[in-house]
C-alpha cells in the first residue's frame, strides 16, 4: 500500500529555484509522456530547460507556484497574462497523488480573483484528462515546433466564475 504524503505546500517562484525546477521540468517530460510522445520529440521539448538563465526568466516573468513537501519544490505552475495556464509540471514521484490539482485550483482562483472569465491551457496530449476532468474543454489542436520537433497540443479552456471554478467552489 503506497504511504501518503506529508500535505503539500504553496508558494512563490525564486530565482533560485530555477536549477530544481528545471529539473521537475526535464523529469516530468522524461518520465511521465513516453506513452504520447516519441523519445525524439522528448529530448526536444526537455531541451527548452537547458537554457536555465532563459528558463528562469519565463518563469520569473510570469505568476509561478511551486508546490513543496517537506520545504522541497515538486511541482510548480505559472500563470500567463492571468488568462492562460503556461506551465504546470510535477515530479514524477508525486504524480497522480494531488499536488497538480492543488496548483491548477490555486491558479484558478487566482484568475478568477484577477478578474478573468475564462482561463485556458495549451495541454500535452498526457495532460488532457486532468483537464477534462476539472472541467476544461478542447477547442482547437496545435501542431508546436520545439528544436526541430513537432508537437501536438490542445487548446483547452474553462469558464470561470466570479473568483470560483465552474463547479463554484470558492
Amino acid at each position: 500500500m503506497a504511504q501518503a504524503l506529508p500535505q503539500p505546500g504553496l508558494r512563490p517562484f525564486l530565482p533560485a529555484d530555477t536549477p530544481m525546477l528545471a529539473a521537475i521540468f526535464v523529469a516530468a517530460i522524461q518520465e511521465l509522456t513516453g506513452d504520447d510522445y516519441g523519445e525524439t520529440q522528448q529530448e526536444a521539448w526537455a531541451a527548452v530547460a537547458d537554457d536555465e538563465v532563459a528558463f528562469g526568466k519565463k518563469l520569473a516573468g510570469e505568476l509561478t507556484l511551486i508546490a513543496t513537501i517537506q520545504n522541497s519544490p515538486v511541482g510548480f505552475a505559472s500563470l500567463k497574462n492571468n488568462n492562460q495556464i503556461d506551465m504546470l509540471y510535477v515530479h514524477p514521484s508525486v504524480a497522480g497523488q494531488g499536488v497538480g490539482a492543488m496548483l491548477c485550483d490555486a491558479l484558478e482562483k487566482l484568475a478568477g480573483a484577477r478578474g478573468t472569465k475564462t482561463l485556458s491551457v495549451d495541454a500535452s496530449d498526457n495532460a488532457l484528462d486532468f483537464f477534462r476532468k476539472r472541467g476544461y474543454v478542447a477547442k482547437q489542436r496545435n501542431s508546436v515546433s520545439i528544436e526541430g520537433e513537432w508537437l501536438a497540443n490542445t487548446t483547452m479552456q474553462k469558464i470561470l466564475a466570479n473568483g470560483t471554478d465552474a463547479g463554484g467552489t470558492p
